[in-house]
């Protein structure tokens, strides 16, 4: 069975190079499954998605936890624990980074057995979570790489699924996968099937004895609504809302109020505060801004300032 993984960030298409993929085994004769997965539903979030595909029944349910092939879109993925991109790789597995960085380089940093190839990250642009045609170059990559699927079924597969795009839409997506998918088949059947799962490989995990603690103790520092200091959901964030405070109206209740994750606090000036550890950069408060006081920025760049203000 082919076990295959996309992972990404919302709004760079994972969900549809799954589906593309999994249409692709589909007319090739494969039982097929591909769904996605996601957390927060944010623009910058990551996300999975994961493709199952063998020519029998499939009985096997939820994510995959040993993937033949993990495809990842935006390597600043890779550092970022939740996104969990190397959970359960192994000398069996794949990697397929999209980076300007060599296959080499991710080896060493990664320090896995897992044989790794890159996509050519093609040219930088400004928010991250638009990268141009990824779920399209990384579904032909990972075709290319099953060595099974034909490089026609697999246009016909990509067409079907974006039919709902306009026909020059189209056209770009089918040019660039095809190249992909052409320069890819030098390694066709590099990502190779891995065996079913039995009974006798199931290995029970260790627990970990945690003693009560008193209620004092044990009790939860909350600092508003629906957010965690653990759990610093700013690292998703590919555009940072920025507020022009010479522009700001001080209407600081409109902002907080359509900011879906309460990431943005009224000052005792009345004046509205952004919290970016929390803040996801889903950006409605720029929509929202009557005198537009709130501007959006690329992430790199915004820290990039913070260094050179702090040096």
């Amino acid at each position: 069975m082919f076990r295959i993984r996309f992972h990404g960030r919302g709004g760079q298409g994972m969900k549809t190079a799954s589906r593309i993929l999994g249409t692709a085994f589909f007319k090739t004769g494969y039982e097929v499954q591909d769904a996605p997965r996601y957390g927060a539903e944010r623009r910058g979030a990551p996300i999975f998605a994961y493709v199952r595909a063998d020519k029998s029944a499939i009985n096997e349910r939820g994510i995959i936890s040993h993937p033949d092939l993990v495809v990842i879109a935006d390597d600043t993925l890779v550092g970022m624990p939740a996104a969990g991109v190397t959970q359960g790789i192994d000398a069996h597995t794949l990697l397929l980074i999209n980076s300007h960085d060599s296959a080499s380089t991710w080896q060493q940093r990664l320090n896995t057995e897992a044989n790794v190839l890159t996509l050519s990250a093609g040219e930088d642009v400004a928010d991250r979570a638009t990268l141009p045609f990824i779920s399209s170059r990384c579904a032909a990559a990972a075709a290319a790489l099953t060595g099974v699927i034909t490089r026609e079924i697999f246009i016909e597969a990509l067409c079907e699924e974006l039919d709902h795009l306009r026909q020059d839409i189209i056209d770009q997506n089918r040019d660039i996968a095809l190249s992909e998918f052409d320069d890819m088949t030098v390694n066709a059947g590099l990502a190779k099937q891995g065996g079913l799962a039995t009974a006798s490989d199931y290995v029970k995990p260790d627990w970990i004895a945690l003693p009560f603690e008193s209620a004092q103790i044990s009790n939860l520092a909350i600092h508003a609504g629906v957010t965690s200091v653990k759990v610093r959901t700013g690292l998703w964030r590919t555009m940072r809302p920025v507020i022009n405070y010479p522009n700001c109206s001080g209407c600081a209740w409109i902002c907080s109020t359509y900011c879906p994750d309460g990431a943005i606090k009224v000052r005792t000036d009345g004046y509205p505060e952004i919290d970016y550890e929390h803040c996801k950069g889903c950006l409605v408060c720029v929509a929202q801004c009557p005198p537009h006081a709130i501007e959006s920025i690329p992430e790199h760049i915004a820290r990039d300032q913070e260094v050179g203000e702090t040096t």
